[in-house]
């Protein structure tokens, strides 16, 4: 439990990180100076996502252990998913990133033209498609993965404790991208991933991703259908 409370804060770190760097204006500054990039596309499309992945990686090998599950057509096919979901999300932040900077820089008034039309496309459509596509499959091959393992050791109160603030980091962090801009399949991801781990959680019982999962997908879809209410 030590080490999938230290990987949940890591992804607590993250989730704070992209709200600042999302919501904050220190990063609209250019990396080098033939302003190939913003700082807040560099950071979104290497820094914070290699982090994050890096973590979700690590937890995912912290879940497993040894028993016959690992050379299960489950657990390879869970496995699978989560590879090929990995290759999505960075597949749609190569896309997005390069994409969203040459539509602000260029393109925010300009709609009709071949070029900006394409870049507007790719940045706000098929990026998005490919990153919930992604988004999906890896964390819905962890909630599965929790599922084909249940965890072996007690799972205390300060335990359950922890893993409930670090979900209320995940949930605020969902809040500040969904809860004060035009939501699209944003909402409907988030409501997606809600329903399969309050699921799994039913069925498999207070398993330490199944709980951190269920309280952060419900708390960020709940607070920000609210704070859609409230614009």
């Amino acid at each position: 439990m030590k080490r999938i409370h230290t990987l949940l804060g890591v992804q607590s770190l993250v989730a704070i990180l992209v709200s600042i760097n999302r919501l904050g204006t220190w990063t609209l500054g250019y990396v080098l100076p033939n302003e190939f990039l913003r700082w807040v596309d560099f950071n979104n499309m290497l820094i914070l996502p290699l982090i994050s992945v890096v973590a979700s990686y690590l937890l995912k090998k912290t879940i497993e252990y040894d028993s016959p599950q690992r050379e299960s057509k489950a657990h390879i096919a869970w496995n699978l998913v989560f590879i090929v979901g990995l290759y999505l999300l960075a597949a749609s932040y190569g896309d997005h990133e390069v994409t969203n900077y040459l539509h602000a820089r260029f393109c925010e008034t300009n709609t009709t033209s071949d070029l900006c039309r394409i870049l507007i496309f790719n940045d706000d459509e098929f990026s998005h498609w490919i990153f919930f596509t992604g988004f999906v499959m890896v964390n819905t091959a962890i909630l599965f993965i929790q599922n084909v393992f249940p965890h072996r050791e007690k799972v205390t109160n300060a335990d359950f404790t922890l893993l409930g603030l670090n979900a209320i980091f995940l949930g605020a962090g969902i809040l500040a991208n969904l809860g004060f801009e035009e939501i699209g399949l944003d909402l409907y991801v988030v409501a997606l991933l809600a329903l399969i781990s309050a699921y799994l959680l039913w069925r498999g019982g207070r398993q330490p991703m199944l709980v951190y999962y269920t309280i952060a997908y419900w708390l960020g879809m709940i607070s920000s259908v609210i704070a859609q209410a409230l614009r």
